[in-house]
């Protein structure tokens, strides 16, 4: 079996566990007050199904969003037309991104930039970023640290498991799998993800997803930013403006201006 990049049945779980305006520990609210001033083009990259873009457009704001799983496309497509919303949402590689226009703010939410699974991918994506933002605009995404341990007999084994019960009565189960990890040297972790859907006592549809983190320390990641030509970067705790980070089980978000 191939692995499937947010595919259906991780897009139906996201559905379930990350809905529409469900906000993380404040961070719709963060990302509003932050935004409310913006009077140009927003662009919310890694957008997913909507969880964030959605409230950001009906508070009035004039935001684009941008992803790389159709599925989570199609389905934040589907929530902006039940909501008779307009908005430009395209497909790309971030690494790759050239959409037609500049923005006065790109945010990268709910510590999605940490998907990316190569240090050397990451900074290009950030480089992209840069230049999609107008001169003066700013760049506000949040990351956090692995607050978890394993044992290296772990590796290679399905452990932990979900299951999840859709409307229609059909049921997904979700295994997990720890492939890697190395959280002081490659600070990575890479997870096989096996999805199963079943109907009646059926299966019915299987979906693997390999899962990839890659985390970086609070000032490691604030250098990479003015590496980047980045200026002006401040570090804030969970969704507090300006809040001294002081602890590894805080939420990060940093803000940065282009030149």
């Amino acid at each position: 079996m191939s692995f499937s990049y947010y595919g259906e049945l991780c897009t139906e779980v996201y559905e379930l566990t990350k809905k529409i305006g469900q906000s993380l520990n404040g961070d719709i609210e963060y990302y509003q007050k932050r935004l409310k001033h913006c009077e140009g083009r927003v662009l919310e990259a890694m957008v997913g199904s909507g969880r964030v873009f959605i409230p950001l457009l009906e508070s009035g704001l004039l935001v684009d969003g941008v992803d790389y799983s159709v599925q989570m496309l199609d389905t934040c497509r589907q929530h902006c037309k039940d909501r008779g919303l307009e908005a430009n949402l395209y497909r790309a590689d971030l690494k790759e991104l050239d959409l037609p226009n500049k923005y006065e703010a790109i945010i990268v939410p709910g510590g999605s930039f940490l998907l990316i699974e190569q240090r050397s991918e990451s900074i290009e994506v950030l480089k992209r970023l840069y230049e999609h933002l107008e001169s003066g605009g700013r760049i506000i995404m949040d990351l956090f640290l692995p607050d978890n341990q394993f044992n290296s007999s772990d590796i290679g084994k399905w452990n932990g498991s979900a299951t999840y019960h859709l409307p229609n009565g059909d049921i997904i189960t979700m295994e997990s799998k720890l492939v890697e990890a190395d959280l002081f040297f490659q600070q990575n972790e890479v997870s096989y993800l096996k999805y199963e859907k079943w109907r009646n006592g059926e299966l019915i549809q299987t979906e693997l997803q390999r899962f990839a983190l890659r985390w970086y320390g609070v000032e490691e990641f604030k250098y990479i930013l003015e590496s980047v030509g980045f200026t002006d970067v401040t570090v804030s705790a969970d969704y507090e403006y300006g809040k001294e980070p002081t602890s590894g089980k805080q939420v990060f978000i940093y803000e940065a201006t282009k030149k």
